[in-house]
């Protein structure tokens, strides 16, 4: 009989520990206070009681983002930690992609295999973690993307704008032509 109460409260004490480790399970949101210095977790949370509903609201997506003076024809407006305070330890980030006629989103995060497919307006795709992407602009008019990242900081590995002499040099070393 003393063992199985030694194991209850055990057990009891191990449940308690592990839902009162996640961070969700104790607070619900935490808007970032971006005068503090970001650590591991990201930002401190500002105090609730000074929070007002627009720091619930973010309203750059929609609004067009800039594509002048872009070789790209792209322009990307994100709602990040840093612009969408709340989004802060909830580890995503959201964007507007704005893609003009012939505009193009050059080929990020490296992988070894890549798909095709041209989206109609509604149309929703999945770009798993590590795949080779890129976005092209094939239609007639501008077109409007609404991303979601997995990430709370988003990176975009830079593999073009290279300069015409490392080209050339490039595709000497592995055989290119013109």
């Amino acid at each position: 009989m003393e063992i199985s109460r030694v194991i209850v409260v055990t057990l009891s004490v191990l449940v308690i520990l592990v839902t009162s480790s996640s961070v969700n399970t104790i607070i619900d949101f935490c808007v970032a206070d971006l005068n503090q210095p970001l650590g591991p977790a990201g930002f401190p949370c500002r105090n609730p009681a000074n929070l007002i509903m627009d720091d619930f609201v973010f309203s750059g997506l929609g609004v067009p983002a800039d594509m002048s003076d872009n070789i790209f024809k792209v322009g990307v407006t994100a709602a990040v930690d840093g612009t969408f305070p709340v989004l802060n330890g909830l580890g995503l980030s959201m964007a507007r992609l704005d893609i003009d006629v012939g505009g193009v989103v050059p080929i990020h995060t490296p992988s070894f295999r890549a798909y095709f497919e041209t989206l109609k307006k509604g149309d929703i795709m999945i770009f798993p973690q590590g795949l080779l992407h890129f976005q092209v602009n094939v239609g007639d008019s501008p077109s409007l993307a609404f991303v979601s990242l997995n990430s709370a900081f988003p990176v975009v590995e830079k593999i073009t704008l290279l300069e015409a002499q490392q080209v050339k040099k490039l595709k000497q070393a592995f055989g290119g032509t013109n």
